[in-house]
């Protein structure tokens, strides 16, 4: 039990690693831009009402203000998603390949898909346009965390 439970905390924390580095590269990187100038918040094809929540309405988000505070939490997330797969996995085909892509499936279907949904396109309006690129961005960022958690937990068990 106590080995389960050490394995669970290093692959979420691999995990939330893999995920933060996946949304840099993504969201922040070719998303927002370094400086504020990427396609999401192109004036020209974003909505106005999420270029604002971004930039200008207090307070920023946190997680331009204060990344460390969303970075720790998704690590934490992260946690307990291997937890989750540690729970879950058992009943799944053998492979990390395998493993890893249903659990990528059910965490973009369950967490990122509805999220994309409900809240930039639902609140701030964002255009449909901008839709396919964020979920193929989530899709990136939940290859990368069920990828690191599957090879975590699978390796040498």
């Amino acid at each position: 039990m106590k080995s389960n439970l050490k394995r669970i905390i290093f692959a979420g924390i691999a995990g939330g690693l893999a995920l933060n580095i996946a949304m840099l590269l993504t969201f922040r990187l070719l998303g927002f831009g370094w400086q504020g100038n990427g396609i999401l918040l192109n004036p020209s094809i974003q909505s106005p009402k999420l270029i604002a929540v971004w930039t200008q309405l207090q307070p920023i988000p946190l997680v331009i203000s204060k990344p460390f505070i969303i970075f720790t939490g998704l690590v934490i997330f992260s946690i307990g998603h291997a937890a989750v797969y540690h729970w879950l996995s058992p009943s799944w085909q053998e492979g990390i390949k395998a493993r890893a892509l249903r659990f990528a499936m059910l965490l973009f279907f369950l967490s990122f898909l509805f999220w994309e949904f409900l809240t930039p396109f639902n609140m701030l309006g964002e255009p449909l346009v901008l839709i396919p690129l964020e979920l193929v961005f989530w899709t990136a960022m939940a290859l990368a965390e069920s990828l690191t958690i599957a090879a975590v937990m699978e390796i040498r068990k």
